[in-house]
């Protein structure tokens, strides 16, 4: 397996999810695609903050947050402004391991 490139990992706690997120793609977006339900409004608009994060360990491996995140999260969970520890799941994208919490998410049903 030498030279093989490895997705980053998304560990989603409480529920022990590990996503794989595709390049491009955001955690939400993964979670999506892998079956899982993330508790969200608007559905990937970054308009409700439902399906906001707080990032446990890998910061630095998660895109910058944009505008329109930054100012939803201002709008809608002003408590909760620290770029570095909350974050929009249908924003931000993994470049690197990551863990996450997030109450809510569910595995579909098959």
């Amino acid at each position: 397996m030498t030279g093989e490139h490895r997705r980053p990992v998304v560990h989603v706690d409480p529920i022990g999810a590990d996503l794989e997120p595709l390049p491009g793609e955001t955690i939400i977006e993964a979670a999506w695609r892998l079956g899982y339900r993330w508790p969200t409004a608007c559905h990937g608009q970054a308009t409700c903050a439902a399906c906001h994060i707080e990032v446990i360990s890998g910061t630095e491996h998660l895109t910058p947050p944009d505008e329109e995140e930054r100012a939803t999260i201002e709008d809608r969970l002003p408590r909760r402004q620290d770029p570095t520890r909350f974050r929009l799941a249908c924003r931000a994208q993994a470049t690197g391991n990551v863990t996450v919490r997030k109450t809510g998410v569910r595995r579909e049903p098959r």
